[in-house]
């Protein structure tokens, strides 16, 4: 499995691409080349990026109109963007740049120390996102093959608990076990997890609190 993020690069100027590839090639990542805005967006269809660095001034669509689309798509609109500029740009560039949703401005030339710096810290970031993401998909999973345990527990005799020492609220039994563990991997991983994915640790705590309300056989309205 592939665990590199790709970094999208967008400029409509051969020499440009080969700078950057050379600047950042030591981070290691899949570095993904684009000749224009347009090109630019077919890409972000079909693969996901930690970061893209966009030529402002290109042929067709410029820097700031491909921003815009990028941003108005529900799949890229979280996607950062750097801003490729040269030195002597138009003031007014900046105050455009960011209305159009960019993170960050970097000035032809580059400073490679300064470039390759700031895109490791998207990649940093989008990596710990995309553990979260599949950390709430496994905890997601969890609690759903705990949920069809309960069921098949609660279709069966009662039989006592076995460890006098359980606590009063902990459900019997290895689902209950289970269910303990599941409760604390998600409380861990909530308090890493990012704004985005704040409603999805939500409804994951609304359904566990629902499975420990079935297995202790409590009224979850009361």
């Amino acid at each position: 499995m592939d665990d590199k993020a790709k970094i999208l690069l967008v400029d409509d100027r051969e020499e440009n691409l080969i700078a950057l590839e050379a600047i950042l090639s030591s981070l290691d990542q899949d570095l993904v080349r684009a000749r224009s805005g347009e090109e630019a967006l077919k890409a972000l269809l079909t693969d996901e990026y930690a970061v893209i660095l966009l030529d402002v001034v290109m042929p067709g669509m410029d820097g700031f109109e491909t921003a815009r689309d990028i941003k108005r798509r529900k799949k890229t609109r979280d996607l950062p963007i750097i801003f490729l500029t040269a030195v002597n740009s138009d003031p007014d560039y900046a105050f455009r740049g960011y209305a159009a949703g960019a993170v960050d401005f970097i000035s032809k030339p580059f400073d490679p120390w300064v470039l390759r710096a700031k895109v490791s810290v998207f990649v940093e970031l989008h990596n710990k996102n995309k553990q979260l993401r599949d950390q709430t998909t496994l905890l997601r999973e969890q609690a759903a093959l705990l949920r069809e345990q309960a069921t098949l527990l609660k279709a069966r005799p009662a039989k006592a608990p076995r460890d006098a020492e359980r606590p009063r609220d902990a459900p019997p039994g290895r689902v209950g076990d289970r269910l303990v563990s599941v409760e604390e991997q998600a409380e861990i991983v909530g308090k890493r997890a990012p704004a985005s994915l704040r409603g999805e640790f939500e409804e994951l705590d609304r359904r566990l609190a629902d499975l420990r309300h079935a297995l202790n056989g409590d009224d979850p309205a009361s």
